[in-house]
């Protein structure tokens, strides 16, 4: 790839990510009240992309092999019993990741 490919691809990435963080600003911002489906949806998005999440992160299993699936389940679990103990999300993700992680290195 050439050197001008390269900036290229970087600046197109950067005008795409400012203009994905700077566009809701302008649409909503000042003393404008967004739209009541962009409310709506601001309430349930995050808890069906977290299931969705879920499904996807727990889904690769075979029955035959529940020591696949053990790790992932209590790493789950350890994250929303953080989650629910805390109520801090970047200290949850991190106990489930790392639990995850300690129980499938050392102990399945």
């Amino acid at each position: 790839m050439t050197t001008g490919f390269l900036i290229a691809t970087i600046l197109v990435a950067a005008v795409c990510t400012f203009a994905t963080r700077a566009v809701p600003f302008v649409l909503f911002g000042g003393k404008k009240e967004p739209p009541k489906v962009v409310i709506y949806l601001g309430k349930i998005l995050p808890v069906a992309i977290l299931g969705i999440l879920i499904v996807y992160g727990i889904g690769d299993f075979s029955a035959l092999e529940w020591t696949s699936l053990l790790p992932k389940l209590i790493g789950v679990a350890l994250t929303a019993v953080m989650h629910l103990w805390k109520r801090s999300v970047l200290l949850s993700i991190s106990v489930g990741t790392i639990g995850y992680m300690l129980l499938i290195n050392f102990v399945f």
